[in-house]
């Protein structure tokens, strides 16, 4: 960013903090906030889903990690809109909980983030339009661990050579921690992204 002449703020221990604070300086300087979440991005994000549900057909489940929304409700609409059967289960990290919590209370749950690794995940308070659809479309909702994360980004490297970041590997970590029951069943994962510092992956990759 830096890099194309742009002014980046770092702040903040997690996601949230920064969107708190990125809303402040928006209110103070006159800017443009972005969030993270938008029926726009959504709609960009659905493009992928529609490539990936017209390429594989008739999936029984797919596993879909979970920010702030954009990718699990792009997921829900492109499946509504192509009307299949596909279950979809979302997936977050057990250190940041809050949509799990909430799509078991049914109502927004806020929760403490602790998660390194999966810091695509690291939500601490679930958007209210993105909760509505997951509330709506999501079967349930799986969490897995760190350890969990990390070995689905070791695996994914050592079979594909593909770089996954641990939120992109978190829903092929879930699967995998769920294999036992999927016997027989077509399973979709995606891997959401491959943001991860070299530091980190070596890390990873060393373990």
């Amino acid at each position: 960013m830096r890099a194309q002449g742009g002014k980046l703020i770092e702040y903040g221990a997690d996601y949230q903090e920064s969107k708190e604070h990125a809303q402040t300086l928006a209110a103070e300087r006159g800017w443009h906030f972005v969030p993270s979440y938008h029926p726009n991005i959504v709609k960009g994000v659905a493009t992928y889903w529609l490539e990936f549900f017209s390429a594989v057909r008739d999936l029984d489940v797919v596993y879909v990690p979970i920010g702030q929304g954009s990718g699990i409700c792009s997921c829900a609409a492109v499946r509504n809109a192509l009307n299949l059967r596909t279950r979809i289960v979302g997936v977050v990290a057990e250190g940041a909980p809050a949509y799990a919590l909430s799509f078991e209370a049914g109502k927004k749950i806020p929760a403490p983030v602790t998660t390194l690794l999966a810091d695509g995940m690291a939500c601490r308070v679930p958007d209210d339009a993105s909760l509505a659809v997951v509330l709506d479309n999501v079967e349930r909702i799986a969490q897995v661990s760190e350890e969990e994360i990390r070995q689905a980004m070791r695996t994914i490297f050592t079979d594909t050579h593909n770089v996954a970041e641990g939120a992109g590997a978190a829903g092929f970590a879930a699967a995998m921690k769920e294999k036992n029951v999927l016997n027989g069943k077509r399973v979709g994962v995606v891997l959401t992204g491959g943001n991860v510092d070299r530091d980190m992956f070596a890390k990873v990759l060393a373990d």
